[in-house]
């Protein structure tokens, strides 16, 4: 990535895995995070859960000083692009954090 970069970083299996009332910590997300942050790009963290509770994960992570923002997911995006607005979004999965 030699350019800098908006990412979003989403939270429910992607930084933690839920089971049950326990949320388990992915290692290699929360490493993706770090790098991210410290290559000088952009991170927000968001989740259909809200704004708030995606700010509650990352701070238990230790990770919240990494993210510029902490947002709920969009229900509708009013955009020119329609359905190719994401075309141009590299989209990494949580297995693959550690390779990017």
């Amino acid at each position: 990535m030699d350019r800098k970069r908006v990412i979003y970083i989403d939270v429910d299996d992607t930084l933690i895995r839920t089971v049950g009332t326990t949320q388990i910590p992915m290692p290699a997300s929360v490493d993706f995070v770090r790098r991210m942050h410290a290559a000088g790009h952009t991170l927000y963290c968001w989740s259909r859960g809200g704004g708030d509770y995606s700010r509650d994960v990352a701070t238990s992570l230790g990770i919240a000083d990494c993210f510029t923002g902490f947002l709920p997911k969009p229900d509708i995006c009013l955009d020119d692009r329609g359905d190719k607005l994401l075309d141009y979004c590299d989209v990494i999965l949580p297995s693959n954090a550690a390779n990017h």
